[in-house]
Order: C-alpha cells, then sequence, then structure tokens
C-alpha cells in the first residue's frame, strides 16, 4: 500500500462543469493534469486545488498565472449537512412493530448526508480565478480548506510576511 503526500490529489476525481468563459487556456479547456504538466515548467508543483495550481513560485490556472507572493486566497464553504432517520430505520420499525414493540428503537438510527460545494478564489493584481468544488463529505470540505491554507502558506512565505 503507497502513501499518498497530504495535499496530493483527491480520492475522487474532480469532474469539473460546464466551462466557462476565461476558463481556458489558449482557447482549448484546461484540466488539472494539464495544468500540473505546464506547473512541471514553472518549478515544482506544491499543491492542487481544483484546477488551480501551485508551484514553489507562481499559481497557474486557466485564467492565466501570478507570482505565488502577490496573490491573496479566500475560500468558502457553502456545504450542509443535515441530520436524519434513515430509510431503512423507518422501513424497519414499520415491520417490527407489529412483531414487537422493540422496533420502535430503530427510530433512534441517524445519518448526516453532506452536500453542496466549497469556492475558491485566487486573486491578484491584474488576476482572478475562481473555482468551485462539489463536496460529498466533512473530509472533502476538510481536505479542500487545508490545501487552500497550505497554498496561503506559500503565499505569505514567498512575499516575506
Amino acid at each position: 500500500m503507497t502513501s499518498q503526500p497530504p495535499f496530493g490529489p483527491p480520492q475522487q476525481p474532480y469532474s469539473p462543469g460546464p466551462q466557462q468563459s476565461g476558463s481556458t487556456w489558449g482557447g482549448q479547456p484546461m484540466d488539472a493534469a494539464q495544468a500540473a504538466a505546464m506547473g512541471g515548467q514553472q518549478g515544482q508543483v506544491m499543491v492542487t486545488i481544483g484546477d488551480i495550481v501551485c508551484t514553489n513560485t507562481s499559481v497557474i490556472t486557466p485564467s492565466g498565472q501570478a507570482p505565488i507572493g502577490s496573490v491573496v486566497w479566500s475560500y468558502t464553504d457553502m456545504s450542509r449537512t443535515n441530520r436524519g432517520i434513515p430509510t431503512w430505520a423507518i422501513v424497519c420499525t414499520v415491520i417490527f412493530f407489529f412483531f414487537c414493540l422493540l422496533g420502535l428503537l430503530f427510530l433512534l438510527a441517524k445519518e448526516e448526508r453532506t452536500e453542496g460545494s466549497v469556492q475558491v478564489v485566487v486573486q491578484g493584481p491584474g488576476f482572478l480565478h475562481q473555482v468551485q468544488l462539489p463536496v460529498g463529505s466533512v473530509l472533502q470540505i476538510q481536505d479542500y480548506a487545508a490545501r487552500v491554507n497550505y497554498a496561503r502558506s506559500l503565499s505569505a512565505s514567498a512575499s516575506g510576511y
């Protein structure tokens, strides 16, 4: 079993939605793998966030690139987690209620569902790119937050703060 670096690609690959204007590189849509390949020309790839690639010297996006020390990062969590009784518990309650009153214990079962997205914005002088990443678990939200915080630390160390 191989270990993955802490800020490597996510377990589930990100598939971007419909391409918007400005999300192309040379007129062609660019995915994270192409950006990573281009990042290899600029320096070592440190972290990827959706279609944003951070090297040790620059930030590369489909909208363009900027020096990593001149950008500001913004992270917005637009997800929600609902807690409720799963369908299987309701079915088991109805079935076992007729046989014994212990079927009501199935109503104590709870499950959490996370849905929504997170938004990452990178902005610099004459440069702006945003990406909205779908999430399906709390772990994905924490992973993207950690990636953005790491990118912020790269920007801060490059700018001398």
